[in-house]
């Protein structure tokens, strides 16, 4: 080739015939691909493989050529036979398309996938307006658009565009994308043409959305709780239609929540939005909210909770475009005489917004919903929270809903507090131009966050094979799945056990509790023949090894007999964050350290009882069981001197 680029359409006269040639794709960065050439002649024939500037590529010497793509490319094939004769495949494009594909199948195999939907505009009459629609696919996608349902026969790219736009030119757009295996459609959408004073300010949108999830039910020193584990998994999923990148953890002691909420802070940038939400333990002082830490001890201090005035903070001094908090806990004041809260937030920034699940010095209710234990606001917040709504108008319709619900009546109101200066809802659509580099340093330090450890399969000296697999139930507890896949011949009855080193605490394995974990493992399982939940990952100092102990009778012996092996998953999920590092800047500002959560004792026991019956609200209050009369110098009391001690199964 002497560095030329190669001419298909120069072939000398053989009897080499190309079968079948290669043909293009459309794929994002970093994928796999193999192009494949056929061909038939007389001897053995051989291959060589050209890019599009004319070079060789590089051990592109067989029929098939495997390249992990990072630019588009063009390629070509030349076929020799022994007698000097060659021919040229077709060229074949490799398009490579760097866009988010966090939609895209895990185990994607080339179907067809639309990776960005054309949107609706409103265009001013006599201007340009652009759709666009962009899809993955081997063979690469042909693209048709139409516009009420007729074909534009000149408009076959993945980019529609109009440069003079007039009234015949509104209407529903949609385009067909096809290859010779399928064809799919993409979302129908409206392109109005206005006059000038008829055009409407353009839509907010988000540079990018983040969101941290935290639930805490199993405390040390207070009445345990049931509906976090429900309602944080729902409302996770919910947030992920929404397009964001969402961390939900369970259980975490006071210092694990603030080195969760300063990671969180760090995803936080100019223009993102960012929700925080909180379902536990809670209660109100001198007009700043606190959130009770599995290990705070009882009774507990300012101190030894998470302050939530001070994420607020600290999400505003990121510049954010919407803050969010929503906070389905307890409000109660230490004592009656505090002063109502007053919300300062930061100026000019604004577009913060506070939603409680109740008003101040008032308790939140959970209650058995249905088969389920969940939170009575967020149970009304996941119902609205994917509509296309302002967020304060969403907040409002679950306002309404709650304050209907006659087991509450009276008791429980929620309370919205906000300086929205735009009309933003959580359903709005990222917009990346200009962030484009902030976003891939955000989505490296989410996908460590939320990173599984691989399927693997395990061969048994017996000729058992098991598979091991993972999936995440939460971003700090994880699942392993093992199944027997095939039997051999010297094994029946085979039966697995699994365990880790260092040994995990399953913290929902209790009656009741465990039954709800469960539904949310076996709904999207294969039936596996054994699993092992390993919770608090954000404990772990040191790479996880899973055992797997493969249980048999020997066909011949009809002895019981077990083998063993082990795999290292390194640091899964948020393990890998490290988040028992968190370095206080001053120890005197921050209190004294949290304690380490141990394990409940037998004199806990009257604490963690499980709520009343079906329909029976159940209090988010912590309740202190020591009263005392001290007071600080500065009128901030030490401990909870909550007036009424209450039965924490009903309150009066």
């Amino acid at each position: 080739m002497n560095g030329s680029r190669p001419k298909p359409c120069h072939i000398m006269i053989s009897e080499i015939v190309i079968v079948h040639h290669p043909v293009s794709v459309c794929v994002p960065a970093n994928h796999k691909v193999t192009l494949q050439v056929r061909a038939e002649g007389t001897g053995i024939l051989s291959y060589q493989w050209f890019s599009g500037d004319g070079n060789e590529v590089s051990g592109g010497t067989k029929a098939d050529l495997t390249v992990r793509t990072q630019k588009s490319q063009l390629y070509v094939c030349r076929v020799n036979d022994h007698a000097g004769n060659y021919v040229f495949s077709d060229w074949a494009k490799v398009k490579v398309v760097d866009i988010d594909k966090s939609g895209l199948p895990v185990n994607w195999q080339g179907e067809l996938h639309i990776a960005i939907n054309p949107k609706p505009q409103t265009v001013q009459q006599g201007t340009k307006f652009t759709l666009r629609c962009v899809a993955f696919g081997i063979p690469a996608p042909h693209y048709q658009w139409y516009r009420n349902g007729q074909a534009l026969l000149e408009n076959t790219s993945d980019t529609l565009q109009m440069e003079h736009a007039t009234a015949e030119h509104a209407g529903s757009y949609l385009c067909s994308i096809s290859n010779v295996l399928e064809e799919r459609w993409s979302e129908p959408v409206q392109v109005d043409i206005v006059q000038t004073k008829q055009l409407p300010p353009a839509a907010p949108t988000a540079a990018d959305k983040v969101a941290l999830l935290i639930g805490n039910l199993n405390y040390s020193n207070h009445p345990a709780l049931m509906a976090p584990i429900m309602d944080v998994h729902e409302l996770a999923n919910l947030l992920q239609q929404l397009g964001f990148r969402v961390v939900s953890l369970l259980d975490l002691t006071r210092e694990e929540m603030l080195a969760a909420t300063d990671k969180f802070i760090e995803l936080l940038d100019r223009g993102v939005y960012g929700l925080f939400y909180y379902a536990g333990h809670g209660y109100e002082h001198a007009g700043r909210n606190y959130l009770v830490a599995v290990d705070a001890p009882q009774p507990y201090r300012t101190e030894n909770c998470v302050c939530v005035q001070r994420i607020m903070l600290s999400m505003q001094r990121r510049q954010t475009a919407l803050s969010v908090i929503l906070l389905d806990t307890c409000r109660k004041w230490y004592n009656q005489t505090c002063t109502p809260s007053a919300i300062m937030p930061l100026e000019p920034s604004g577009n913060t917004v506070y939603g409680y699940a109740t008003c101040e010095d008032a308790e939140a209710f959970e209650v058995q919903d249905g088969g389920k234990s969940t939170g009575i606001f967020t149970k009304y917040l996941n119902k609205h929270i994917l509509q296309t709504e302002k967020v304060t108008h969403v907040l409002e319709k679950v306002s309404e809903d709650l304050g209907r619900d006659p087991l509450v009546t009276g008791k429980q109101a929620v309370e919205i507090k906000h300086t929205l200066k735009e009309p933003r809802s959580l359903a709005d659509q990222v917009q990346t131009t200009g962030h484009t580099k902030e976003l891939h340093l955000r989505d490296a330090c989410w996908r460590q966050a939320n990173e599984l450890p691989r399927k693997k399969r395990l061969m048994f000296l017996c000729g058992v094979e098991v598979e091991v697999s993972f999936s995440a139930m939460f971003s700090n507890v994880l699942v392993a799945f093992a199944t027997v896949k095939t039997e051999g011949p010297r094994a029946q009855d085979c039966a697995i056990s699994l365990s880790s080193k260092p040994a995990m605490e399953d913290l929902f394995s209790k009656p009741g509790r465990s039954d709800e974990m469960d539904t949310l493992l076996f709904d999207k399982s294969d039936n596996p023949d054994c699993y092992l939940r390993l919770c608090s990952l954000q404990k772990l100092k040191e790479s996880m090894v899973i055992r797997v102990d493969l249980h048999y009778t020997h066909t011949q012996s009809k002895l019981r007999q077990t083998e063993s092996q082990e795999m290292d998953i390194g640091m899964p999920l948020v393990a890998s964050c490290k988040l028992y590092k968190r370095i206080r800047a001053d120890k005197k500002q921050e209190g004294a350290s949290a304690q380490s959560m141990g394990n409940m004792s037998s004199s806990n026991a009257l604490l963690h009882q499980s709520p009343a019956g079906s329909g029976r609200p159940f209090t988010r209050k912590a309740v202190c069981a020591i009263k005392t009369a001290k007071t600080r110098s500065n009128n901030e009391p030490e401990e909870n001197d909550e007036n009424e001690l209450q039965d924490f199964t009903r309150p009066h």
